[in-house]
């Protein structure tokens, strides 16, 4: 009993570590992910995000100063769920993004990441608040689970 205990323990541990479980919430991702819907992300470094990924990324503080983003976790950081547009050493999207044209790069930097919504109008992304820090990117959706309907 007590090894199985350990185990499970162990599985606990290691997914906590490794993978994130997010809710959905709002329309920025329409159509690929609906509010309501679910992913599991598995946590990697920036180094491993590809062009096209789906990433769960910390909100800016902009956009969560002064107010809780979740109701369930007064005062932790809210999350964002983006697609990867371009990764460090890729070309700078200023025709996506023209607010990166203000920082005069021409190849995404180390350390930083260019996200924007499939949706958007609906979407605050990298288009309102410029590049993603690395230590703010959490991981790669792996697989979305539908809401039930």
């Amino acid at each position: 009993m007590a090894t199985v205990f350990v185990v499970a323990t162990a599985a606990l541990i290691w997914a906590r570590r490794h993978l994130l479980l997010v809710a959905v919430v709002g329309r920025s991702m329409e159509p690929t992910l609906r509010s309501g819907d679910r992913v599991l992300a598995r946590r990697v470094p920036l180094a491993r995000v590809r062009p096209g990924d789906v990433v769960v990324v910390v909100a800016p503080a902009e956009m969560t100063a002064g107010r809780p983003t979740r109701p369930d976790a007064a005062g932790t950081p809210g999350l964002l769920i983006k697609r990867a547009y371009a990764v460090p050493g890729d070309p700078v999207p200023v025709d996506r993004v023209p607010l990166l044209r203000r920082g005069g790069e021409h190849v995404v930097p180390a350390g930083r990441l260019v996200v924007l919504g499939d949706n958007p109008s609906q979407s605050y992304d990298s288009r309102e608040c410029g590049y993603i820090p690395e230590p703010d990117v959490l991981g790669v959706v792996v697989r979305p689970r539908p809401r039930a309907e």
